[in-house]
């Protein structure tokens, strides 16, 4: 029975831990088909969102329940993929939404914008991503 409850208190830990990624992660998502709409863009758009949330939670069981459980390199290269990945594209969506320099009404086809958008954001993040576990290897 004791085993019982040390996993509940395991899971318990998991998700107390990745509350406020999948709370960002949701408000980030929310904010990129408040701005583009529902169409098919939007969706692919969300998919960098994704990969932090399973890099969060990649990090978290390798460290047994902790963020630095199992050494910095996979809390750090998670950092190194969400902050140009998610500073990118809700950068460009914010961007997109209040017409920052132009970016909607002098473009031929504005909606374009998001169309490889995941692609570099996702090379960014994976950039990023090297760099943080680099570094985190070091630590």
């Amino acid at each position: 029975m004791p085993e019982a409850a040390s996993s509940g208190a395991t899971s318990s830990r998991y998700l107390i831990r990745l509350l406020p990624v999948v709370l960002l992660a949701a408000l980030a998502m929310a904010y990129v088909f408040h701005v583009e709409g529902d169409n098919a863009y939007a969706f692919r758009n969300i998919g960098p969102i994704l990969v932090v949330v399973l890099l969060a939670l990649i990090t978290v069981w390798r460290g047994a329940g902790r963020w630095t459980g199992s050494g910095w390199h996979w809390l750090l290269g998670t950092f190194g993929f969400a902050i140009p990945a998610l500073g990118l594209s809700i950068y460009l969506h914010y961007g997109y939404a209040t017409d920052l320099n132009g970016m909607y009404s002098d473009a031929i086809y504005p909606k374009e914008l998001f169309r490889f958008l995941p692609i570099y954001t996702a090379v960014a993040g994976s950039i990023g991503f090297a760099i943080g576990w680099i570094v985190g290897r070091k630590v």
